[in-house]
């Protein structure tokens, strides 16, 4: 796939196929990814690629968690709030996405069930979780920015799809103990791997995108 159209035509895919990734694209799309640039080359990107049973085990614990609602503890934390324009983004996607699924907004049990998919990774196979050291500050949260697109990217190139989850992230302390990662270690975020499935109602949905004049200024 030519690199323009992959850019253009990915999207966040939020319900899988069950089938599992072969090792050998797997390992195509982390060597990929591993070509990203990072500030003075410090590549502070730590992957941990869940697949399996333990994939489920993962799943089911961060269900549970969702479920009752347990009190989120980040690495990185939520933004509080938002610029007024970047405010009107966010609640114009949100009213999109839950029209396009025929979601109302007052349907509570609707939009919970939508809610809880994230912590079963859609029905992803696979589960990614990028890590840094807790020492590393915004350059390198920034190179894990670079990390993420460039595996997404490589992904759907070979046919992969893929979800960026930072929902995830706020059971951070969780999966870092279910995954052996050391407390020194801080969750960016997760993304979930899989094959999609086109013909759920949630893949059919694509979020509108500003174009280049809207955030652009030119000077000459």
């Amino acid at each position: 796939m030519e690199t323009l159209e992959a850019i253009e035509s990915r999207k966040s895919v939020r319900a899988f196929k069950p089938d599992p990734i072969p090792g050998h694209i797997l390992d195509k799309i982390l060597r990929a990814a591993s070509a990203s640039p990072s500030y003075t080359n410090s590549q502070p990107w730590e992957v941990a690629v869940v697949s399996g049973k333990k994939r489920d085990e993962l799943a089911q614990s961060l269900s549970a968690l969702a479920k009752a609602k347990a009190p989120a503890s980040r690495d990185i934390a939520e933004p509080k709030n938002w610029p007024a324009a970047i405010d009107s983004r966010v609640h114009d996607h949100g009213a999109r996405r839950l029209a396009a699924l025929g979601v109302a907004r007052d349907d509570a049990a609707g939009r919970e069930k939508l809610r809880l998919g994230n912590f079963e990774f859609y029905g992803a196979p696979c589960a990614v979780f990028l890590f840094m050291d807790a020492s590393l500050g915004e350059w390198s949260i920034f190179d894990m920015g670079l990390f993420a697109q460039n595996l997404i990217l490589a992904a759907h190139s070979l046919g992969v799809g893929s979800c960026l989850q930072a929902s995830v992230t706020g059971y951070a302390p969780e999966i870092k103990k279910l995954l052996g990662v050391a407390e020194g270690k801080k969750l960016v975020i997760g993304i979930s791997l899989g094959y999609e499935d086109d013909k759920a109602a949630l893949n059919s949905y694509r979020s509108v995108k500003l174009t280049p004049d809207a955030f652009t200024r030119r000077y000459e």
